[in-house]
């Protein structure tokens, strides 16, 4: 199964030396596991565009979704065989990279069901 795992941050590219380390241990990690698909930083909200194109309304602005002091600096893919092992990923994410993780199962399509990917921080 497949699940997204976005790291929780309220300021982007806030890592310290060791936190970058303990993210490179545990993405290594991830890959001699199988469980890694694909790991991405995130740009913080003051570099996004919010778009809404619905009925072709062609509307975009400088915002993000997010407008609390919270946000998500970043994410993990991931391959787990079950929603436990995933959750074990997600807290091992979680303290590598000293933040609060959000861990979701993901969907092909829906009319694939879910997959089982795994976590950003």
């Amino acid at each position: 199964m497949r699940y997204v795992m976005f790291v929780i941050d309220d300021t982007s590219g806030s890592a310290s030396g060791d936190e970058r380390e303990a993210i490179d241990a545990f993405n290594d990690e991830l890959r001699a596991g199988g469980h890694w698909i694909l790991a991405v930083g995130i740009a913080g909200p003051g570099q996004a565009t919010l778009v809404d194109n619905r009925a072709d309304h062609g509307v975009a602005s400088a915002s993000s979704l997010f407008d609390g002091p919270d946000f998500y600096s970043g994410f993990w893919l991931v391959e787990a065989p079950s929603d436990a092992a995933a959750l074990e990923l997600a807290r091992r994410g979680s303290k590598a990279c000293n933040r609060r993780v959000d861990r979701k199962s993901t969907r092909l399509n829906s009319s694939h069901g879910y997959i089982s990917y795994a976590v950003f921080c």
